[in-house]
């Protein structure tokens, strides 16, 4: 087992994967390109001993995944108490038609993360994780658009959640049936699952004409994310 300054994170009572666990993945590198490639996570904690989930959107700056919301949203004054929180993305790939519906399944790639929330109060790191979730979100935007008002982010909540222990689940290949069934004349395979970026759709208050902005264009010819 490697230490949590090594290439993987430490297994503990925590993270440790207990179903599957052939799909288990400690590796940074796993829970890092998962992380990257969605889009929303789903953030979980206990509010006066009732459980919470919220989705929020994201971005990851190292061992560092920052949080986006309203300030004055629930989530953001809850995580700011610095309740321990879990966070969670799973990313669909594919829909396993086995022979049974038992056996019929999904690809996924998943990661858990837990850790301690705090707030981030300076500006300059404010801003700086705003422009990660802009980037994460709409790769080259930031740029493109007027510098955030001052009113604007003390309406705006970010939380810093460190990743102190992860573990992430990864599963790919065909259907695994039953050796009898086989033999039945079924088909059985995989219908791969593309997340995909469809046209730009201008807003109608746009002039005549208006041609999306080269940081649209670009995500729009990658079509698909990771």
């Amino acid at each position: 087992m490697k230490t949590e300054n090594g290439a993987e994170y430490a297994v503990g009572d925590r993270n440790r994967v207990r179903q599957v666990r052939a799909a288990a993945r400690y590796d940074r590198a796993t829970v890092h390109a998962i992380l990257d490639a969605g889009l929303t996570a789903q953030v979980a904690f206990c509010e006066h001993g009732r459980p919470v989930i919220v989705p929020m959107i994201y971005a990851r700056d190292g061992e560092t995944l920052y949080l986006h919301g309203a300030r004055k949203a629930r989530i953001v004054r809850l995580l700011e108490a610095g309740t321990e929180a879990a966070l969670n993305v799973t990313l669909i790939d594919g829909l396993v038609a086995a022979r049974s519906a038992f056996n019929s399944s999904v690809n996924y790639r998943s990661v858990t993360v837990y850790g301690h929330p705090r707030l981030v109060e300076g500006e300059a790191e404010k801003l700086a994780a705003l422009r990660r979730v802009s980037e994460h979100l709409l790769p080259g935007r930031w740029d493109e658009l007027r510098p955030p008002h001052d009113r604007e982010l003390k309406m705006t909540g970010v939380v810093a959640l460190a990743i102190e222990s992860a573990s992430a689940k990864v599963t790919t290949g065909p259907p695994e049936d039953e050796d009898e069934d086989y033999a039945l004349p079924l088909w059985a395979g995989v219908v791969p699952v593309e997340h995909v970026f469809g046209a730009p759709e201008g807003d109608p208050a746009l002039p005549a004409g208006s041609a999306p902005s080269p940081a649209i264009e670009s995500l729009a010819r990658s079509r698909a994310r990771p």
